[in-house]
């Protein structure tokens, strides 16, 4: 039998902008039909809620921290290796239709296609914008074009990645193969035909706790972020408006354009992997925020995430991360994991979902984007996210706790609760062991010395190990230091002052 995976992504979908997971006014009949199918994860995080460093982790399987992109516009380094290169040298055909965000140029690439990607069917914004007149490119990144008489789907991004998908499993369904669909919508400028242009006039979210955070026992930089709404109504910082209006009738016009893809699977590659999964989320007013940020909140980290080629109908509610996408596809067909990659195969689970793949997963934050001063600038944060409980520490700024069971809106930062301190302190242990493993270049005595922590005593040795890289498939094997030979074993004690 064929081996076919289809990834399918969309960029700042909400959990909550999809109507299987609970919101019946999101009009999202295509990806509800999905999880009918397949699985729908309810805990699943981003490993970084930006859109660069979120697609380095997807697409590498290592963390930002390690593959380098930990913020927008760095490219990825030449011996780090994507999916695509891997898969391709074991002669699976890959192809890459839509954003990529990895090669460090501007918000819409290089345009060109990278190692290990079908050169026929690479198409990121910048091609997109070289089919445009210098008048149609323009067009294309104003909102209010979506309400011009002449405005039409198959001037899209989206519909134009949707195509080209479809002429590539027309060409090579035959075929064993890994095809990535990565829609820029619903991000902005959320352009979408009718009726999605107004199929949310007049939408605002339900009243939650959310919306009236007063953020005072929240990190400065939150209320800084927050702004003048910080001390606004709840009216003003949950309302209507243009943005929200074509923000979700993009996402429902995406939708529409992943249905497309999706009934042509059925009738081609009926027996596919399906994968669905969004980048980040977006604050949309929850705790005062909006976009995106240094933050683990739901609304950014918690996302959509949907799994179709296993069990039929299913929910599973255990932690599941993208850091575990890269290694679930390479086990998918048949392939040894690389000693290199940060997560695991989900594939025991997606076959039985009652499974435990992981106990806590991780994400993280260093900043938002080289080219602006703004969004906070530094923010170094690590979290980690078990099903009861959230940790985030800000390595500038103060830390959250919270206790997901008896306050899943997050509103009640319990870091400083002494009556939850053994909790903070076992999922600490576990933040500091994951920034130890991943070879976490920010990681050090820092992370450990909190307000909260009080009896931790600061060593410049830190860890005192060494922890070498291995990544053998595509690199010779590092040196040991203190010998000049091939090392024997990647992580060992440190040779301090000359003793062993």
């Amino acid at each position: 039998m064929k081996k076919q995976v289809v990834f399918l992504m969309t960029d700042t979908t909400r959990k909550d902008m999809v109507g299987c997971y609970g919101n019946r006014k999101m009009h999202t009949p295509n990806l509800d039909s999905l999880a009918e199918e397949g699985i729908r994860y309810e805990n699943a995080y981003t490993c970084q809620p930006v859109c660069g460093p979120a697609r380095s982790a997807i697409f590498t399987g290592i963390f930002p921290h390690s593959n380098g992109v930990v913020t927008n516009s760095v490219p990825l380094g030449d011996n780090v290796k994507t999916v695509g290169q891997r898969l391709t040298d074991q002669g699976i055909r890959c192809g890459y239709i839509g954003k990529w965000h990895l090669d460090g140029g501007d918000y819409f690439g290089l345009g060109k296609c990278p190692e290990g990607w079908e050169k026929d069917y690479w198409y990121d914004m910048k091609m997109y914008l070289e089919e445009l007149t210098q008048e149609e490119r323009i067009r294309s990144r104003q909102s209010a074009e979506c309400y011009k008489p002449d405005f039409s789907e198959e001037f899209t991004y989206a519909h134009r990645c949707t195509d080209r998908a479809l002429r590539f499993l027309e060409e090579f369904g035959e075929e064993d193969f890994f095809l990535t669909v990565s829609y820029d919508e619903p991000h902005g400028p959320s352009l979408c035909p009718a009726p999605y242009n107004k199929m949310y006039e007049g939408f605002r979210f339900d009243a939650t706790p959310e919306f009236q955070d007063d953020l005072k026992n929240k990190p400065l930089m939150q209320r800084l972020w927050a702004g003048d709404k910080l001390n606004a109504p709840e009216s003003e910082v949950n309302q209507a408006s243009d943005f929200l209006t074509l923000f979700l009738g993009c996402n429902s016009f995406v939708d529409y354009e992943i249905g497309r893809i999706l009934h042509a699977l059925r009738e081609k590659t009926p027996d596919a992997l399906v994968i669905f999964t969004s980048d980040h989320g977006d604050m949309l007013g929850a705790h005062r925020l909006s976009s995106k940020g240094a933050t683990a909140y739901k609304e950014v980290a918690n996302v959509p995430l949907l799994i179709k080629g296993g069990e039929k109908g299913k929910v599973v509610k255990s932690p599941a991360s993208h850091i575990d996408i890269v290694p679930t596809v390479m086990d998918y067909f048949g392939l040894p994991l690389p000693k290199l990659l940060e997560g695991k195969s989900m594939l025991p689970q997606i076959y039985d979902t009652t499974q435990v793949i992981n106990e806590e997963v991780f994400t993280e934050f260093t900043r938002y984007e080289i080219d602006h001063d703004g969004f906070g600038g530094l923010q170094p944060m690590r979290a980690v996210i078990t099903e009861k409980y959230k940790l985030v520490i800000h390595l500038l700024d103060k830390d959250e706790f919270y206790d997901l069971e008896a306050d899943p809106e997050e509103m009640n930062n319990l870091i400083d609760d002494g009556t939850y301190l053994d909790r903070i302190r076992e999922c600490h242990s576990l933040l500091i062991r994951h920034m130890n493993d991943t070879r976490d270049l920010y990681r050090g005595y820092q992370w450990s010395m909190r307000p909260w922590n009080k009896g931790f005593v600061p060593q410049w040795e830190n860890e005192g190990f060494t922890r070498q890289r291995e990544n053998e498939e595509y690199e010779p094997r590092q040196m040991d230091y203190d010998t000049g030979l091939p090392m024997v074993s990647a992580v060992r004690k440190k040779n301090l002052n000359g003793k062993k």
